[in-house]
């Protein structure tokens, strides 16, 4: 049978965006650097990955139904409910078109119960910080639990909260406890559940890809340190790192009663911890403009290449 060509280039694209260049991506020295930058390039290639992968698979099951997208999506509708098939229509045909169908459902079902059961669990959640944990003094978007572990982090919500535990509190000096607070309180002001909701929506659609946990786990640190940025603009590099490496020397960090589940394993955090802390603590590094602009055409036109082609062959 015939395929159309697009729809080849398409299919090369997202195996390429499925395997080797978030690989190259996720061993690279730069995003450290410039973590927003990063983070833009990981949606890029996720939200391009899934378009090609799609469109590939839905340009090749419609090719015997017309000559443009529009003409073959008409005549496939008019096919499904008048009949006959066109000539040249393959058991292979039929199944690409269901194989797209399929998978397009299949992503945006696991993107939908993702968002409904965080939501549902952040609901929960709040339920029971209002019986275990009482507001700090002065400010009421603060919440403390009585517990000895060090921990902190936020829960987004209608009424967003930062939750500190005792444990914490007794750690830290106050100077690096706002750090702590600034931290958690930009990821509720850039809205980073929502990214990590994506992502790790993406690796239970697919969890045979690795690369699907790979790109989970690097946004999350990506995540970490786009917050320690606006952290450390009002409590400086040193305050911050030395409230990070307070908590990893305790080797309890997140462990407070009532806090939500990391899906890493201990290891996994303490490497992030240490990531954070080094950052902060070997210079100010940048990126220089050549490679920026590099990233930002390259994650301009995964984002407008994919569907264009779709729809404009």
């Amino acid at each position: 049978m015939a395929v159309d060509s697009t729809a080849v280039l398409l299919g090369v694209l997202a195996v390429a965006l499925a395997w080797p260049v978030p690989l190259l991506l996720a061993r690279a020295k730069w995003p450290p650097a410039a973590p927003g930058l990063a983070l833009a390039l990981w949606q890029s290639i996720a939200l391009a990955g899934g378009i090609s992968m799609i469109g590939s698979l839905l340009l090749a099951g419609l090719e015997p139904f017309g000559y443009d997208l529009s003409s073959r999506i008409a005549g496939a509708a008019a096919t499904l409910f008048s009949g006959p098939l066109p000539a040249g229509v393959s058991l292979l045909h039929t199944f690409f078109l269901s194989a797209a169908v399929l998978l397009t459902a299949h992503l945006v079902l696991n993107l939908a119960l993702t968002s409904v059961r965080s939501r549902r669990q952040r609901h929960r959640h709040m339920e029971l910080l209002r019986l275990l944990s009482s507001p700090l003094p002065d400010e009421p978007a603060t919440r403390i639990i009585d517990h000895p572990a060090p921990a902190a982090y936020c829960l987004p919500g209608a009424r967003s909260v930062t939750v500190l535990s005792e444990g914490m509190i007794e750690l830290l000096t106050p100077e690096q406890l706002d750090a702590v607070i600034a931290h958690e309180r930009a990821h509720l002001r850039q809205k980073h559940h929502l990214l990590l909701d994506a992502f790790r929506s993406w690796k239970r659609a697919l969890p045979w890809f690795p690369i699907a946990t790979r790109a989970q786990d690097a946004v999350a640190l990506l995540v970490e340190m786009l917050a320690d940025d606006t952290a450390r603009r009002t409590s400086g590099d040193a305050v911050l790192a030395d409230a990070i490496r307070i908590v990893d020397a305790t080797g309890s960090a997140g462990a407070a009663l009532g806090a939500p589940k990391d899906p890493r394993t201990p290891e996994q955090r303490r490497s992030a911890l240490v990531a954070r802390e080094e950052r902060l603590t070997s210079g100010h590094r940048t990126v220089g403009p050549g490679l920026r602009l590099l990233v930002v055409v390259a994650a301009a036109l995964l984002v407008i290449v994919p569907p264009v082609l779709v729809l404009t062959s």
